[in-house]
């Protein structure tokens, strides 16, 4: 996979936030899947659900984002993706240890960071300032 977007770009492409409009631009030059790991699924259900929890969707709202995301998931748009977690959380503790001091990142950027990195991805999408300098850092490049 060239690209890796983590669960903040993708949320973006499937409920309105500040960031809708340019994360479909984005998608929409992208002509590849994206992968959708097990951390993305339980990630996208959390964010529907807590849009629900703080009033920033509706129930119905909220069922017609994951019904939008299964139809990409139906389509190829995004690409189910299997990974060896265990590897991937080895590395996702390398780079806390390394790095978490100086970028501030969270144990769940670090899982994405390591994840795209298992894929052998080479662009990395995300909202995240943090996340993305960790990204840089490590020679992924930064967009979105």
């Amino acid at each position: 996979m060239r690209r890796y977007a983590d669960s903040s770009f993708l949320a973006s492409c499937y409920v309105t936030d500040a960031n809708t409009a340019q994360a479909k631009t984005v998608l929409s030059a992208i002509h590849t899947p994206l992968a959708f790991t097990d951390l993305h699924a339980l990630e996208m259900q959390n964010a529907f659900q807590l849009g629900i929890f703080r009033g920033q969707l509706s129930v119905r709202e909220a069922a017609a984002a994951r019904a939008n995301l299964q139809k990409d998931l139906r389509s190829g748009r995004l690409l189910r993706t299997g990974l060896k977690w265990p590897a991937v959380f080895e590395a996702a503790a390398r780079l806390s240890q390394r790095h978490s001091k100086t970028t501030g990142t969270r144990s769940l950027d670090i899982l994405h960071i390591a994840s795209a990195r298992s894929l052998r991805a080479k662009e990395f999408l995300s909202f995240d300032a943090r996340q993305l300098s960790l990204a840089t850092l490590l020679g992924l490049i930064s967009a979105a």
